[in-house]
């Protein structure tokens, strides 16, 4: 039944999460992440799988509604090449990353 409401909710490592009354950051560190940065509209927070940062999951969230956020998750497989750039070898589908969505909607459903 669980499984079924997690489908129901994910579309291309986009979740639907309904929002708690704590914070977003209390929210992440909940679900083992750290916030990376902070843009008007999106903040990305990461969890190390390894020590030394990578591989990590990257998370991208933004407010849906006042109800809602849209977690948006990937795996960075390794650090951008060139410095300055945001190009690295991510992973955006695939077991790992259906896992850790699964981990997270497993503590974060209402």
């Amino acid at each position: 039944m669980a499984k079924a409401l997690f489908n129901a909710r994910i579309a291309k490592m986009k979740l639907l999460i309904p929002k708690p009354k704590e914070t977003l950051i209390a929210t992440a560190r909940r679900i083992g992440y750290v916030l990376q940065h902070s843009n008007p509209g999106e903040q990305a927070f990461t969890r190390d799988l390894v020590r030394g940062g990578y591989p990590r999951f990257h998370l991208y969230v933004k407010e849906r509604d006042a109800n809602n956020w849209v977690f948006n998750l990937h795996l960075d497989q390794k650090k951008p090449v060139y410095e300055g750039q945001t190009a690295h070898s991510g992973e955006y589908d695939g077991s790992v990353i259906e896992e850790e969505a699964m981990r997270m909607w497993a503590i974060l459903k209402p």
